[in-house]
């Protein structure tokens, strides 16, 4: 049976700064991804450009070249394909990971992570580890709203093009960044855009160059908002909304719910893991990111649980370097320092 010293769960940022990491500490490392390269910043708008600089999504030591003072979606996942082929990155795709549970190496008795996991075309394999680093991040798993309808093929919990809408009314659910970013494309696009909130106005976490873009458009009326109202109901042609004791229907051809995502504990609770009940977040050391089933660490976004919003790219990456630090401290032995190119 063979032993990696390492597997790393996701090939986000946050998992690709580990795989760095243990490379470069002479680990025998894997990193299994369900998707593709950067899976979440994939599925990101079309045309999104980031709120941060290019060098805090760094990782690696690589610099992130860019002409622009934000970098766009397109140059993210340029430079982080570039990442893994400067640094020759052992990355599996379309695996995704079932189960990780505790397993007694035979015969020296000690305790092994073994992680089940199920190839996009069905083949299902174990592989065995002394330490597994979850990485997978939170952008898969959206926060439902809970109404009849939600599940119905014209809504979706992603934005990604306007030109489909192009004449058509669409309903955006929620009052945050995504949410006014989508709006403002939409509109701009042609669409006819009514956003819809519980909030009675759009979040303080609006990037402060949308903010008076969208109030603007609102104040206008180029784009209605619809302030202290809850969607009660989705239907073919329209969405069923509630405020105080009044009850209206507005035309939607089209309904984003950007009402934010969470992290999937689920793997982590069947791994033994304690997940905090009111935040969903793991039970885990903040020095070295080890949760309380020995051997099993997470990075990332996952730390948060459903207060995804507390970690990005920009603080996220730095958990690898702790991670495998304290690994190899665990092995007992040196990390043995190795090029970026060698295999």
């Amino acid at each position: 049976m063979t032993i990696r010293d390492l597997i790393i769960v996701g090939s986000g940022p946050a998992g690709l700064a580990a795989a760095i990491s243990a490379k470069q500490q002479g680990l025998d490392y894997q990193v299994l991804e369900k998707g593709m390269l950067v899976n979440t910043i994939f599925h990101f708008p079309a045309n999104m450009v980031f709120f941060t600089t290019p060098e805090l999504l760094e990782i690696g030591s690589l610099p992130f070249v860019t002409p622009y003072e934000k970098p766009t979606r397109l140059e993210a996942l340029r430079y982080y394909r570039r990442v893994v082929d400067t640094y020759d990155l052992d990355i599996a795709f379309g695996e995704e990971v079932t189960a990780v549970y505790e397993e007694r190496e035979h015969p020296a008795g000690s305790t092994l992570l073994a992680v089940e996991c199920r190839s996009n075309r069905g083949v299902r394999r174990v592989t065995h580890a002394r330490s597994v680093v979850l990485a997978t991040g939170c952008y898969d798993h959206p926060n439902l709203i809970g109404v009849p309808g939600e599940d119905l093929p014209h809504v979706s919990h992603y934005y990604t093009d306007p030109h489909a809408f192009y004449r058509k009314s669409v309903v955006i659910v929620g009052g945050k960044n995504s949410a006014a970013e989508a709006a403002l494309d939409l509109h701009r696009a042609g669409a006819r855009v009514t956003i819809v909130h519980r909030h009675a106005a759009l979040g303080d976490s609006v990037k402060y160059w949308v903010k008076p873009d969208i109030e603007n458009r609102i104040t206008e009326g180029s784009i209605t908002a619809r302030f202290n109202t809850r969607v009660t109901e989705i239907r073919p042609t329209s969405v069923v909304v509630e405020r105080e004791d009044s009850r209206d229907e507005i035309p939607a051809d089209g309904i984003f719910l950007l009402t934010g995502y969470r992290s999937d504990t689920s793997l982590l609770a069947r791994a033994g893991v304690h997940v905090m009940a009111d935040t969903c977040a793991p039970e885990y050391d903040p020095d070295t990111f080890e949760t309380n089933v020995a051997g099993l660490y997470v990075a990332g976004s996952l730390v948060s649980g459903h207060q995804s919003g507390l970690i990005f790219i920009e603080n996220g990456r730095s958990h690898g370097e702790s991670i495998v630090a304290e690994i190899v401290k665990t092995l007992g032995r040196e990390g043995r320092r190795v090029a970026a190119t060698e295999s």
